[in-house]
C-alpha cells in the first residue's frame, strides 16, 4: 500500500519534470484551453511510459518544488474528459493529498496515470489541437509527433524504485491517526473506524440539526493508510453510515432562494474494503434539480447580471447588494439548472470579479464543484 504523501515527497526528490513526471501548479478544467493542456500531458506521458505509471503533481510551484497546495477536487468523472477526447484512453485516478504545512482546506492533488501499451491520440479537437494529434514527453517537454514512434521502457526500473520507497508502515498509519485526531481536528469530535485489520478511516465534523435531522459539517475524512483525503467541503454537509466492508458518505447541497434553504441528497459515495487488501469507491449521483418559479427566476437572474456590471465598473455596493453578491454563485446555479443555459458561463466569466471577496469566492468554488458532480462538462 503506497503512501501517497510519501509518493510526492519522493518525486519532487527525485529530479525535475521528466518522462513520467510533471508538475503543475494547479488545474483549470472550467475552460476548453485548460481541459486541451490537461489532456496534453494526460497523451504524452500515457505515451511515453508503456510499462510504468506516470505521475501529475498538482499544488507545487514548478521553479523550486514550494508546496502551496490546490483546492479539494473530487470529482471522479475526470475520466470522461479522457474518455471523450482520447482514442485509446489510459486509466487516471485523482486523489487529494493533505499536507502538514498546508491549510486543513488546501491538498496536493495527485493524478496517477496507469501503464499501457497502445497508442494515445485525440480523437476529436480541443481549442488549438485538432483531431488525430499524437503527443509523447521529450525529457520534461510535452511535443507533438506526426507518425509513430519507438516505445520507451527506459522508466521502469526507476518508477518501481520511487513507489517501492513509498510503501506505507505502522508507523506512518499511527503518526497519521494521532495527528488526525489530536490536533488537526481535536475540537470536533473526531472519529476513527478500522477495516478489515488494515484501513484505518478517520473523519471529523460539526453537528448540524436541520428540520429533526442531524447532519455533519466542516467535514474531512481521511483514508489514512494512503495520506488521501475521502471528503472535505467547508459549506456542504453529510450524512456518515459504516458497517463491517463498507463506509458511505451522503453529501447534500443546500439549495433555496429568499433565505429558504434546504438540503437536497447530491451523492453518495461508498467505499468498499476486501480481506485481499484492495479497496473500491463507488459513486452514485443522486440530485434532482429542484424546480423554482421562472417569473422570479428571471428577476433574479437580470439582477444578478446587473450586479456583475456593477462590479466591472467598480462601483461601491449596497448591504442589500453585498448580500446578493454571496448568494450570487449559488443563484446562478439554480438558474443553470432550471433552464438558464446562459447562467453557468456568466458566472465563469464572473471569477476574476468575485475573487476579491473571499467568502463569495468559497461559494464560487463550492458551485462548481457541485456543477461537476452532476454532469462533467467536456464540450
Amino acid at each position: 500500500m503506497i503512501n501517497k504523501r510519501l509518493l510526492i515527497k519522493n518525486l519532487l526528490a527525485h529530479n525535475d519534470e521528466c518522462s513520467f513526471y510533471d508538475k503543475k501548479r494547479q488545474l483549470n478544467l472550467h475552460t476548453r484551453e485548460g481541459k486541451a493542456k490537461f489532456l496534453k500531458h494526460i497523451c504524452a506521458l500515457s505515451n511515453s511510459n508503456p510499462t510504468n505509471n506516470s505521475y501529475i503533481v498538482v499544488g507545487v510551484e514548478d521553479y523550486d518544488n514550494e508546496i502551496v497546495g490546490d483546492d479539494f477536487f473530487d470529482d471522479s468523472r475526470i475520466q470522461n474528459l479522457v474518455n471523450a477526447y482520447l482514442e485509446f484512453p489510459p486509466k487516471i485516478q485523482y486523489e487529494n493529498v493533505p499536507f502538514p504545512s498546508l491549510p486543513k482546506d488546501k491538498v496536493i492533488g495527485l493524478v496517477t496515470i496507469k501503464a499501457k501499451n497502445t497508442t494515445s491520440y485525440f480523437k476529436k479537437g480541443i481549442h488549438t489541437i485538432p483531431a488525430n494529434s499524437i503527443f509523447i514527453r521529450r525529457g520534461s517537454n510535452t511535443v507533438p509527433i506526426e507518425t509513430e514512434f519507438e516505445k520507451n521502457y527506459q522508466n521502469t526500473e526507476t518508477v518501481i524504485g520511487i513507489e517501492n520507497n513509498s510503501r506505507n508502515s505502522i508507523e506512518y498509519t499511527l503518526d497519521g491517526v494521532i495527528d488526525f485526531m489530536n490536533f488537526r481536528h481535536k475540537d470536533m469530535a473526531p472519529k476513527y473506524k478500522v477495516f478489515k485489520e488494515l484501513f484505518v478511516i478517520c473523519w471529523a465534523g460539526i453537528p448540524k440539526k436541520v428540520h429533526d435531522k442531524t447532519y455533519l459539517s466542516r467535514v474531512d475524512i481521511e483514508l489514512i493508510n494512503e495520506q488521501i483525503k475521502l471528503f472535505y467541503s467547508a459549506q456542504d454537509v453529510v450524512s456518515i453510515n459504516f458497517d463491517e466492508d463498507t463506509f458511505t458518505i451522503i453529501e447534500y447541497v443546500p439549495l433555496g432562494l429568499n433565505d429558504k434553504t434546504s438540503y437536497y441528497p447530491l451523492e453518495k459515495q461508498t467505499i468498499r474494503f476486501y480481506e485481499n487488501g484492495y479497496y473500491k469507491i463507488d459513486h452514485e449521483i443522486l440530485f434532482q434539480p429542484p424546480e423554482f418559479n421562472m417569473k422570479m427566476l428571471f428577476h433574479i437572474y437580470n439582477s444578478n447580471i446587473a450586479l456583475l456590471k456593477k462590479l466591472q465598473k467598480e462601483h461601491s455596493l449596497s448591504d442589500t447588494e453585498y448580500k446578493d453578491l454571496e448568494n450570487l454563485p449559488s443563484t446562478f446555479m439554480i438558474c443553470y439548472l432550471n433552464g438558464f443555459e446562459d447562467a453557468k458561463q456568466k458566472l465563469i466569466d464572473a471569477k476574476l470579479l468575485l475573487k476579491p471577496f473571499p467568502q463569495v469566492y468559497l461559494s464560487f468554488k463550492e458551485a462548481f464543484r457541485i456543477l461537476r458532480k452532476m454532469k462533467y462538462d467536456v464540450q
